[in-house]
């Protein structure tokens, strides 16, 4: 994942960082006055903004997803728990694109602007597992720290995340897209091929990241309503080698390969004109 360090050399890639993080908490701060969980969640429709992002601006739409988060919590939720928060809208607008180039071969048509159905099969699946992972590192977090309850803030954020993402994100990619393309705003463009990781074993690396997702969020829900495991540390501990599997496999899904097939794609066009 060294797009997420080498990307700062960019100073578009700066910009979008802020562009991400500005929109994202303007959108979230003023529905702080509307919690469902006093100091922890809230209606959210701005959770729409890392799937899109994240899409579009790659690294730059991760770090602008955390950093919007972050400042969304200094108006009425910051906490030790906002590290949680960070962390977790990172892997929310990181694993867009690290999966979308999963699902495409090489020489097949992969822009991200919902133009067909496989393209918006692909978006629903990749926006309920980030908001599984999102939800998991939160509720993790938060459960170790003992500040709020487990399983209520791991259904909520699933909750809010899923239906936002799938319903909204959709629809303002099919209208964003093309303007973004059209600007040379996004990330693939910007970054050059040995800026970003390679794929490694991407098959493995996808398989890795559902299986964490989806097994750290089975798991807690288990251990969380059974009690089979005390709160605080023994949650903490079983969730942890799940979450490891996502991180091993985002390092294994790469990009690097998302960005050579646009280039490829940008000189076979010049080349016909």
């Amino acid at each position: 994942m060294k797009e997420i360090f080498t990307m700062w050399r960019h100073t578009q890639m700066v910009v979008l960082v802020a562009l991400s993080a500005a929109i994202y908490a303007a959108i979230l701060i003023p529905f702080k006055g509307f919690p469902i969980i006093p100091g922890a969640v809230e209606i959210r429709p701005a959770n729409v903004i890392p799937f899109v992002v994240g899409l579009l601006f790659g690294p730059a739409g991760a770090w602008g997803s955390a950093i919007g988060n972050l400042i969304g919590d200094f108006f009425g939720t910051l906490s030790p728990g906002s590290i949680g928060g960070f962390v977790g809208n990172f892997f929310l607008a990181l694993l867009p694109y690290k999966l979308w180039g999963a699902y495409f071969r090489r020489d097949e048509n992969s822009e991200p602007n919902m133009d067909s159905g496989k393209k918006l099969v692909v978006y629903i699946a990749i926006a309920v597992l980030a908001s599984l992972v999102c939800s998991g590192i939160i509720s993790w977090w938060v459960a170790l720290l003992q500040i709020f309850p487990f399983v209520p803030v791991l259904i909520l954020i699933v909750v809010n995340n899923a239906i936002m993402g799938v319903i909204l994100g959709p629809i303002l990619l099919r209208l964003i897209y093309p303007r973004v393309k059209r600007w040379g705003l996004l990330w693939t463009e910007i970054m050059e091929p040995e800026e970003v990781s390679a794929s490694r074993l991407q098959s493995t690396g996808n398989i890795l990241v559902w299986v964490g997702g989806v097994g750290a969020v089975v798991t807690g829900l288990i251990l969380g309503t059974t009690g089979a495991a005390p709160a605080g540390l023994g949650i903490g501990l079983a969730l942890l080698p799940f979450l490891i599997l996502v991180v091993v496999g985002s390092f294994m899904l790469g990009g690097r390969e998302q960005v050579e097939a646009l280039e490829e794609e940008m000189a076979a066009e010049e080349s016909r004109a």
